[in-house]
């Protein structure tokens, strides 16, 4: 809802949010998710990170890059805005969601969140622009905000019997997540700096959302 109040231009603290984001999600990833899919699974897991990677390139042709934080003015009659910037939001936000319900995955939390600010700010701002009135905004703000806790509910119903068994198919499911993260990280973490220029405080950013990650991997 900052949306509503940050007027001035915010597109620089965005990419240092983005950066920060993008290189805790990205380390999260290698550290934890990749290894915990991997140890119980075959070598097959590999083809649903693949395509969880893909099928974020797909959401992208209707998001336009919301969930990395691009804000594009569109015009009304455009075929991705609003309802398939919101499908592709939503469902992605959703498969996020559904691995919560697998154990304490506290650093997945984390980084869902994280990832999640950038994003909502993100489409806030794309709403405004393109004039889509504030109740319609909150709304498709709230929306989006439920989806990853459906994603999550569903999932434990899932995961404690009361709909079925998840654990037959929670490594393929994570591996999805796993190519969606890997996509939206590296794609942060290389679009965050124009022309490849250095930049001291993405520096800073990209190395404190590391530090973080190793932390957690180390004192877990």
């Amino acid at each position: 809802m900052a949306v509503f109040v940050l007027k001035r231009d915010s597109t620089q603290r965005l990419k240092l949010i983005l950066s920060f984001s993008g290189a805790y999600l990205f380390a999260i990833t290698i550290l934890h998710l990749i290894p915990e899919v991997y140890e119980g699974s075959s070598h097959s897991i590999g083809l649903f990170v693949l395509g969880g990677f893909l099928f974020q390139i797909l959401l992208e042709q209707f998001s336009e890059g919301i969930e990395h934080g691009h804000i594009h003015k569109h015009n009304h009659e455009h075929h991705a805005f609003p309802y398939g910037i919101m499908i592709s939001l939503c469902l992605h936000a959703f498969l996020e969601g559904m691995p919560l319900a697998k154990g304490m995955q506290n650093e997945l939390l984390f980084g869902i969140a994280l990832h999640h600010i950038p994003a909502a700010f993100a489409l806030g701002s794309v709403l405004m622009q393109n004039h889509v009135k504030k109740n319609n905004i909150i709304v498709l703000l709230i929306l989006f905000s439920l989806m990853s806790p459906a994603g999550y509910l569903l999932s434990n119903g899932l995961s404690n019997g009361s709909i079925g068994d998840i654990d037959k198919y929670f490594d393929r499911i994570m591996a999805v997540v796993i190519g969606i993260f890997l996509h939206i990280s590296t794609t942060i973490l290389f679009e965050s700096s124009v022309d490849h220029h250095f930049n001291f405080k993405k520096l800073m950013a990209v190395l404190a959302g590391i530090a973080i990650a190793l932390l957690n991997f180390l004192f877990h």
